[in-house]
């Protein structure tokens, strides 16, 4: 997934971070909570617009600067990975200074800089920090990305996607992330080969120009510094950087699925099946119910001793640890449980976790649940405040938030005003275990059966490790078959691109009957590209004409021109030589796997057209023969699956056609017959004309 900017609140991800070194047999006795000091901060606003917060703490000579960039999440479509690609090339050179160079002069006073696609973050010694300044600066400002870097991260992405692939824990995080966000939402985007292969230095160069902007952005400085000193730096290392309008980004708010899904990743040889149980929530940073949902998941599933763990490690014995999160976020937040068990016990474990949370709801807590787990997370917050870093992230999350000044300052004070009833009405708010995605990872034939129980529809739907849906009869593709070779061995099958090429025209005529109604239909063809159809039912008559560049269709006396999708599709259709004309129409094909069609394995193959929209075509492994082809069809009775079924090729002029057709449109069957091909008559271009 893309680097989303979330928001955990920071004093909660303390909580979690310090858990380890708790003792994990008993939680916290109640005791009086300690007296927080947040500690001060200065801050102040540069010309350009750039926000400076100061914290300084003298105990060691050390001055750090943490640059952030507050954009809105970016759609990155058939590109994902590109902005994160922007985020590490950013250190790998500017216009005076090669990667070497960065390294060389980092390395050389001991500092550390890393940066990302939302920022840099530097520190060294306080005697050198008008170096590191000076080298951050230009990383900031004056970025040149190059193509042997972005080669090199390329081959390292492609390398980590790899390994994706046998990750179990990475394939549900996928799927969990596309499912709950959806493949439009920037955090639904996944990174793929086909997406890495796409990105460009333009894509790069466009991404830095457009966001990383000063009028956005905040820089917390902490350490040996004072605010006098920290503003004439800034001043002379930041001050010279643009300012400029960043438009903002819209997106569909996500929304959890009306009943309860489950979906199945297949990893034949696991013997353990990873579990994510997960849905999209509508929890805002700021909002007066993070406090609640919080200590809510801390006693669900939030530490080591939580309902949910206590459940399936301590009294069945499922898993080592199981776990939920509760996520607060500006734009989309998410509420997810996750863990891995053996594969006899996917169903029961699922039926536990289901079981707590809806106990969240219907059952109360008790007051020393609420007293310890109030302890608990108030030492975990005392600690965060150790850490001057902390009050600058406090400072600029009020700002980016727009949160009250007050806010950590009283978090105290709320956490100790949070009741039993609070809890229990946070659950039934947040709390869905009737709606949300079940996913699972694991050996699809050891536990696919025992996971219909958990829908109404008693049906498990397959997908694949970047959460597109998949045939569950889908086989893995044997070794060394690619698109371009199932194409040809279906050239070669209907008799060897020569004998196409020497098509000029061609006409078919085929008959059928509908409900009793005898149809008959002739179809031309022209090459390159012109088509002519005319289908006869005897009361009823229409035509079809594309002229290769326009198209209409007449019935009842009425034309109504070819347009949109459907006319990208109709000249494909009219292309004579068929699949070797994709390349001209800009027609990419991609095998998309292999599924049974009549009992037999086939090749499946996904034919994308410049519009965006696609059609199946399926080849029989064995015999090279197209065998089924399926598209969108929109009609005034709404849109359908059109599957057109071929089969008893025989051989006209050195070129083998399909004889017999099946067609289905919605609920409609229709047997065809070929009764006659007919090859180079010399048809004129007359019958292809559009008046």
């Amino acid at each position: 997934m893309k680097n989303k900017i979330l928001i955990l609140l920071v004093l909660f991800a303390f909580v979690s971070m310090n858990y380890g070194q708790l003792d994990r047999s008993k939680r916290p006795q109640p005791g009086p909570a300690p007296v927080i000091n947040l500690g001060n901060y200065d801050s102040f606003t540069l010309a350009n617009g750039l926000k400076v917060f100061v914290v300084e703490n003298h105990k060691l000579p050390k001055v750090s600067f943490n640059l952030i960039v507050d954009r809105d999440p970016v759609n990155e479509k058939d590109k994902a990975g590109y902005i994160d690609m922007a985020g590490q090339l950013l250190r790998t050179g500017t216009k005076t200074r090669t990667k070497d160079k960065i390294d060389q002069e980092v390395d050389f006073i001991g500092a550390s800089l890393s940066t990302s696609s939302t920022g840099v973050f530097g520190s060294s010694l306080k005697k050198h920090v008008t170096k590191l300044l000076d080298i951050m600066s230009d990383v900031v400002l004056n970025p040149q990305f190059k193509q042997e870097e972005l080669d090199k991260i390329k081959k390292q992405t492609l390398s980590g996607l790899a390994s994706q692939k046998d990750d179990p824990n990475s394939i549900a995080s996928n799927v969990a992330t596309v499912l709950t966000y959806g493949k439009d939402h920037p955090y639904g985007e996944l990174t793929t080969e086909a997406t890495v292969g796409n990105i460009t230095l333009d894509d790069l160069n466009g991404y830095y120009s457009t966001y990383f902007k000063p009028n956005i952005s905040y820089l917390a400085i902490v350490g040996d510094i004072k605010k006098d000193e920290a503003k004439k730096l800034v001043e002379k290392y930041f001050g010279k950087w643009k300012k400029g309008e960043v438009a903002k980004n819209t997106f569909a708010t996500p929304s959890q699925p009306l009943l309860a899904k489950v979906a199945m990743v297949d990893r034949a040889a696991s013997v353990q099946s990873v579990i994510n149980i997960t849905y999209p929530i509508d929890l805002k940073v700021g909002s007066p119910d993070v406090v609640k949902a919080n200590v809510m998941n801390t006693i669900l599933g939030g530490g080591f001793q939580s309902k949910i763990n206590n459940n399936l490690r301590e009294v069945h014995g499922y898993t080592y640890g199981a776990g939920s999160s509760i996520d607060a976020d500006k734009y989309a937040g998410k509420f997810s449980v996750s863990t891995t068990v053996r594969n006899s016990v996917t169903d029961s474990a699922i039926t536990e976790i289901l079981n707590e949370m809806r106990k969240m709801r219907s059952e109360k807590i008790t007051a020393e649940e609420l007293q310890s787990t109030k302890n608990y997370i108030t030492g975990g917050f005392a600690r965060s405040l150790e850490s001057p870093q902390t009050i600058a992230n406090f400072a600029i999350n009020i700002e980016r938030y727009g949160l009250p000044k007050d806010y950590y300052k009283n978090f105290l004070t709320r956490l100790s005003e949070v009741t039993v009833d609070d809890v229990q009405e946070i659950a039934k708010k947040y709390v869905k275990p009737n709606n949300a995605y079940i996913v699972v990872v694991g050996n699809s034939d050891a536990v696919a059966k025992t996971l219909t129980n958990f829908t109404i529809n008693n049906k498990v739907n397959y997908y694949d490790m970047y959460g597109n849906e998949v045939d569950p009869s889908a086989q893995n593709l044997p070794a060394g078959v690619t698109v371009e070779s199932v194409l040809d061995k279906y050239t070669q099958a209907i008799g060897g691109k020569e004998n196409l090429l020497k098509i000029n025209d061609k006409t078919m005529k085929l008959s059928a009957s509908v409900q009793g109604m005898n149809l008959t239909i002739t179809l031309s063809q022209k090459a390159p590209n012109k088509l002519y159809q005319n289908l006869d039912a005897g009361v009823f008559q229409q035509m079809t004409v594309f002229d290769g560049e326009k198209g209409k269709v007449s019935a009842m006396g009425q034309e109504q021109p070819i347009e949109g999708s459907a006319l990208e599709e109709i000249k494909v259709q009219a292309a004579i030589h068929g699949h070797l004309d994709y390349p001209a129409l800009g027609v990419k094909p991609e095998l998309s796997g292999m599924e049974k069609i009549n009992g037999k394995d086939a090749y499946k193959v996904t034919l994308n057209y410049p519009s965006g929209s696609k059609a199946t075509q399926y080849y029989d492994v064995e015999s090279g023969f197209l065998v089924r082809s399926t598209s969108t069809v929109n009609s005034p009775q709404g849109t359908f699956t059109q599957t057109s079924d071929f089969g008893n090729y025989k051989e006209v002029e050195g070129v083998k056609f399909p004889f017999k057709m099946h067609q289905s449109v919605g609920p409609q069957d229709i047997e065809l017959t070929v009764d006659s091909v007919e090859i180079n008559t010399g048809l004129q271009d007359s019958l292809f004309e559009i008046k």
